[in-house]
């Protein structure tokens, strides 16, 4: 146990999906596993233990935003022996390359973010994920034939702001869109000798003002789902 996972020793297993919403995670939970077991609720933080086609999987939400991925991603890795996190969210699309509802696995975050300089120093603004997942995830986006886009994601402390400029990140840092979790994910990863990989559904974008509806974030993410879990299988 820790201050805030209950989960006791063996009860999450090495491979874990991490949504932001906790009713996201109940509903992967409860859809794609077998026998669920809810082993942690602490803050309303729901953590699921079952299995997909006999592999063992768990799904933990991890809140909002960078100090809460942070929290929640570090206690896995350092306490709980998780090896593998697959971060499964949503973002804002930054190009008209991208639609609705396409999935992006991200390459490299890109971040403004203090996170990894008041973690331990780290002082650089990009970090990658982990190769070896996403050439799992790659492999079996093809074998599945569910289309994949690949590139570095803008992670942002900041929901609301009043001077981001989209078209910058875009042009200069290539950035393909925003969310706000992956740079804390992939620096625990870095940090502390484990694997991360984020993939990522495109609720929105800021070119077309278009959006998914929260009950459309909830339910029409199946391929993206789908494809974590079937990659996790291999992990």
């Amino acid at each position: 146990m820790t201050p805030h996972i209950k989960a006791q020793e063996g009860e999450i297993a090495k491979t874990v999906l991490m949504p932001g919403d906790p009713f996201r995670a109940k509903m992967v939970a409860e859809k794609y596993l077998t026998k669920p077991k809810l082993v942690s609720d602490v803050r309303g933080i729901l953590a699921y233990t079952g299995k997909y086609k006999d592999k063992e999987i768990s799904v933990m939400a991890s809140g909002m935003g960078m100090p809460s991925i942070g929290i929640y991603s570090y206690e896995l890795y350092k306490f709980y022996g998780v090896e593998n996190i697959i971060r499964i969210g949503t973002a804002g699309a930054y190009t008209d390359k991208l639609s609705l509802l396409d999935v992006v696995l991200v390459d490299t975050a890109y971040s403004e973010s203090s996170f990894a300089m008041n973690q331990n120093g780290y002082s650089k603004d990009t970090i990658n994920s982990s190769p070896e997942l996403n050439d799992i995830i790659s492999n079996t986006a093809n074998t599945l034939g569910i289309p994949i886009t690949k590139g570095t994601i803008h992670s942002s402390d900041v929901f609301y702001s009043d001077i981001c400029d989209f078209n910058k990140l875009r042009d200069e840092h290539n950035c393909l869109g925003v969310e706000m979790e992956s740079f804390a994910l992939f620096h625990n990863a870095q940090a502390l000798g484990k694997k991360a990989s984020c993939l990522l559904t495109i609720s929105d974008s800021f070119l077309f003002k278009e959006n998914l509806s929260a009950e459309e974030r909830q339910e029409s993410l199946h391929q993206m789902i789908t494809l974590a879990l079937e990659s996790a299988i291999n992990m």
